[in-house]
């Protein structure tokens, strides 16, 4: 149902608020780049520090300045079911074409609450799902046992995948069917996993190159090998300048030297180190995306 090159696009801030305008016009960009698809209130979107107003709003300003030219995946995903089920709700009534659901955090489940967990989402909103599964953030593992179950509820349609663990990715798509959807977590693992079957990428240094991203994925896809390696081997400098620290500052700081955001992140997290920033910088100049 959903695959390609999709952005796990940042939520830019000015003076403490959600910059719309800039929000939009980040959004068009992406879209004018061959981004197949936008993830709003994701890890990289900071969903974490946004109120619940915030959240809504988000998810609302990115269906209307999408306007279904690509799918609208809302981040809805909580460490508690019941607001996981509001958020998906919400996004399911204003329009959002799918769900991108993390493992509930800190809880730290078992495997049957996690299955218990995204049963009860997928029975109460009417909305396609993508589980993800992020091991480091949330402190659980979605087994692909786990996920096979998942997989036969109707609208569970997909899991974006950022365990690390190419044998994991691979064991997803053997038990859970052509099917459905497994994308890549990591932007390092995008052409690996779509070796292995995978479907694409929900990305983060799409947010600064969606152009190169989605011609890797497109690439694959249409067969030539060749130029998705060459476009895999150019972005590793980049992937690797994108989490000199912890994202999305590093994706923020990039977008504020391209001029598109002010280099506002909201505590806990903080702005780059000066050597980090140097360091991004120069990358983002070896790259030719700042002069």
């Amino acid at each position: 149902m959903f695959k390609g090159a999709i952005v796990a696009i940042v939520t830019p801030f000015r003076n403490g608020k959600v910059d719309e305008e800039a929000y939009r016009n980040l959004i068009e960009f992406q879209i004018a780049n061959g981004t197949d698809g936008i993830v709003p209130c994701g890890t990289t979107g900071e969903s974490s520090t946004l109120s619940h107003e915030e959240h809504d709003r988000v998810i609302d300003i990115c269906v209307d300045a999408v306007k279904k030219r690509v799918p609208v995946i809302a981040g809805t995903g909580s460490n508690s079911t019941e607001e996981a089920i509001r958020m998906t709700r919400h996004a399911y009534e204003v329009g959002a074409d799918g769900a991108l659901m993390v493992c509930p955090y800190y809880n730290r489940p078992t495997q049957e609450g996690l299955y218990q967990h995204y049963k009860a989402v997928a029975e109460a909103v009417p909305i396609p799902i993508i589980v993800y599964n992020i091991p480091s953030r949330t402190g659980v593992n979605l087994l692909p046992d786990t996920l096979a179950r998942l997989a036969k509820i109707p609208n569970i349609v997909g899991v974006k995948e950022a365990s690390g663990l190419i044998k994991q990715m691979s064991d997803i798509i053997g038990l859970c069917g052509k099917d459905f959807t497994v994308l890549s977590g990591d932007d390092g693992f995008t052409l690996p996993l779509m070796a292995v079957g995978g479907h694409g990428i929900i990305s983060v240094i799409s947010n600064v190159a969606p152009a190169d991203m989605a011609g890797m994925v497109d690439a694959f896809f249409a067969g030539d090998l060749k130029k998705a390696q060459e476009l895999h081997h150019k972005m590793s400098p980049l992937i690797d300048a994108m989490f000199i620290e912890t994202n999305p500052t590093p994706a923020k700081a990039a977008l504020a030297m391209m001029g598109k955001i002010a280099y506002e992140v909201r505590l806990p997290l903080w702005k780059l180190s000066d050597a980090n920033h140097e360091k991004l910088r120069k990358v983002m100049q070896n790259y030719g995306l700042i002069k």
